[in-house]
């Protein structure tokens, strides 16, 4: 889970809209020493050239800091790249706190807290969406891409056919504990979202995890008009 620290700079809101950055800045934070640009394509298959256009705008957005290698002989230094650690913010805190207590209490209480929390993430996500003339697939899954980047999913645009890759999950500390609630929460957002576009596509199932920093989000083709009973939506569920 990334975590943004206080103040607010909307230079590094805008340099993590793109989910390569997410992945080399993740990349980042998980090494123990320092990396060069090629040693992250290496481990990431990215082009070196593609990593240091990623590793500038971090730079400049104050995420990542560079160093020149120590040299080993002719030629310029290569430089280093570390991220810079995130100081939690007292207000993100106070927000995942939050998050946790109502997931939790909405598994003591329910008997399907998954189904549940999937129906209050669709009326939510149908909220998210003016109400317009029915939008055909692609459309629908680039305008449905468009939100979960601004909500801060870090979506990858799916080739079609192909689930949505999440890159990042704004409440991914929340979901390793409840990991079916908060799914549950954004599997109905996005079927909220689709219902209010009126498109012939469902969300049916999240995968969550499947690496530490990617989740999927399957969608299936559907030419049947969206259940209104949230008991009734044809979801698959959850895969751990």
């Amino acid at each position: 889970m990334t975590i943004v620290a206080e103040p607010i700079d909307p230079r590094a809101h805008r340099v993590l809209a793109g989910a390569s950055r997410v992945r080399v800045l993740e990349h980042l934070r998980g090494c123990a020493t320092a990396a060069t640009a090629t040693e992250i394509g290496e481990r990431l298959g990215l082009h070196p050239n593609t990593v240091r256009l990623h590793l500038e705008q971090l730079t400049e957005a104050g995420l990542v800091t560079r160093a020149a290698q120590p040299p080993t002989g002719p030629g310029r230094p290569r430089w280093l790249y570390s991220a810079r650690p995130a100081a939690p913010a007292p207000e993100a805190e106070s927000y995942r706190t939050l998050a946790g207590l109502l997931a939790g209490q909405l598994e003591a209480i329910s008997d399907r807290p998954a189904e549940d929390a999937t129906a209050a993430g669709r009326a939510w996500g149908r909220t998210l969406i003016d109400p317009q003339e029915p939008a055909d697939p692609a459309a629908a899954t680039d305008q449905l891409v468009r939100l979960m980047d601004r909500l801060g999913f870090a979506p990858a645009q799916p080739e079609p056919g192909r689930p949505v890759e999440l890159h990042r999950c704004p409440f991914g500390e929340v979901a390793e504990r409840h990991t079916g609630v908060v799914c549950g929460v954004h599997l109905g957002l996005m079927q909220g979202a689709l219902e209010a576009l009126g498109a012939p596509l469902e969300a049916t199932r999240m995968e969550p995890f499947v690496t530490p920093d990617l989740c999927l989000a399957h969608l299936t083709p559907t030419s049947d008009p969206p259940p209104t009973d949230p008991h009734q939506q044809p979801t698959e569920g959850f895969l751990p």
